[in-house]
């Protein structure tokens, strides 16, 4: 199986309070020495001087200084490490109830979520409701890692157990892919390095997991999905008459000769050519940007669409979606937002609440429709121009949204299209 050495792996982390996370991420950090010599100093300093033996490896990750107090993380810490044969991508993501959001936003680009688990206490609520939104945003492969195995003995009738609570309720979501793995981040057991500990578990250790996960097939490549960012047109010698389209692939295949039809006009053309700033392409796939022109000259302007004459998305002004509420001040109801989707931007109205979800019990709440800070709710949405869109399961970058308040500027939610 070949696998591309620059390939990047983005992956998020999710446990309840004190389940180790960042201290795992502190692991995979210092046994794959990613860590610069000033930053190891740093935290050395500090281990000693709150009086741990050793160096505290949660440290490294806990980025704003009331988390390091605290000891506890509290925005979206993002790490970054290469190991030779991947980059990696850390979205280490709070694990309170009351920052839910922030989980959401960690974990929205993911291909993978490790989702921790203290062997003392087993599946707790907490990890429901993270599995829930690791399901919910479709993060195509699941690590559950079953931490501290140091603190019970090392037992495989423990780790065991804990599967099978795990396996109990993730049946009922939508999960393509689950791993399980007994490690003790605090010893390096099975994150970097085998363990001697745990001979009884046959599987390979974390960062050999991560290396070799398969991902290229996590992205769409069948849907052929354009959104323009801007028209370029130089107006200078050698390129006085060219008309490119600008943007990235949001999904799919171009490839000059392609028959396209750009939405919502729904002009058919060919594809001439496809530029970048190294000079022409035969192909391109998510998630390069590229310049195409056209053989026709058609009015196309930021928000529309380039796809394959015969796959399209569908052009809506209503549709249904989850919508995770991330604002501290509640929704108005029949208020009027900026609806951002792809390189579109639009105003938009939650037309109504169908009902709420209780992340901890999986039920629905149908009777209190009020959507306040990190709720997730069902919705009916309405634009004033049509969208192009796919369902979020389908396809991540057009099935998904985010909402805007046109008073605050504040991002109010992110969506995900049903």
């Amino acid at each position: 199986m070949h696998i591309d050495n620059n390939q990047l792996l983005r992956f998020t982390t999710a446990g309840s309070v004190d389940d180790g996370k960042s201290t795992l991420i502190g692991r995979l950090l210092y046994d794959s020495k990613a860590i610069f010599e000033d930053q190891l100093a740093a935290v050395e300093n500090t281990s000693k001087k709150k009086g741990h033996e050793g160096v505290d490896l949660a440290l490294f990750t806990d980025g704003l200084r009331d988390e390091r107090e605290q000891g506890i993380t509290i925005d979206v810490a993002y790490r970054y490490f290469t190991t030779p044969k991947r980059k990696f991508i850390i979205a280490d993501t709070p694990g309170h109830i009351q920052y839910t959001r922030n989980m959401v936003t960690g974990a929205s680009t993911a291909n993978a979520a490790l989702i921790l688990i203290d062997a003392r206490h087993g599946v707790i609520e907490q990890t429901k409701r993270h599995a829930f939104i690791a399901s919910l945003l479709q993060i195509p492969h699941i690590i559950v890692c079953v931490n501290k195995m140091d603190l019970v003995d090392y037992s495989e009738a423990v780790y065991e157990k804990i599967i099978n609570q795990f396996e109990e309720f993730s049946s009922k979501l939508y999960v393509k892919d689950i791993q399980f793995l007994p490690i003790s981040a605090l010893d390096g057991d099975n994150v970097v390095n085998r363990s001697k500990n745990m001979d009884w578990y046959q599987g390979a250790p974390l960062l050999h997991t991560l290396e070799h996960m398969h991902i290229s097939s996590d992205l769409n490549k069948i849907d052929a999905r354009f959104p323009v960012q801007t028209v370029l047109r130089p107006q200078r010698e050698g390129y006085i008459d060219y008309r490119g389209y600008a943007g990235r692939v949001a999904s799919g295949i171009f490839r000059p000769g392609d028959d396209v039809v750009i939405l919502p006009s729904g002009f058919p053309s060919k594809i001439k050519s496809i530029d970048t700033h190294d000079g022409p392409l035969e192909e391109i796939f998510a998630p390069m940007s590229a310049s195409i022109t056209l053989e026709d000259d058609i009015d196309i302007s930021r928000g529309d669409m380039i796809v394959k004459a015969n796959n399209k998305p569908t052009a809506v002004q209503e549709f249904d979606a989850m919508l995770c509420w991330l604002n501290n001040a509640a929704a108005r109801s029949r208020a009027k937002y900026t609806i951002l989707h792809t390189s579109n931007e639009q105003k938009a109205m939650i037309k109504e609440v169908l009902y709420k979800i209780d992340i901890n019990t999986y039920s629905r709440e149908e009777e209190d429709k009020e959507l306040k800070m990190n709720d997730i709710a069902r919705i009916k949405i309405r634009t004033t121009r049509p969208l192009m869109i796919d369902e979020y399961r389908d396809n991540r970058i057009t099935g998904s949204f985010v909402l805007i308040d046109d008073a605050t500027h504040e991002t109010v939610a992110a969506g995900m299209i049903l």
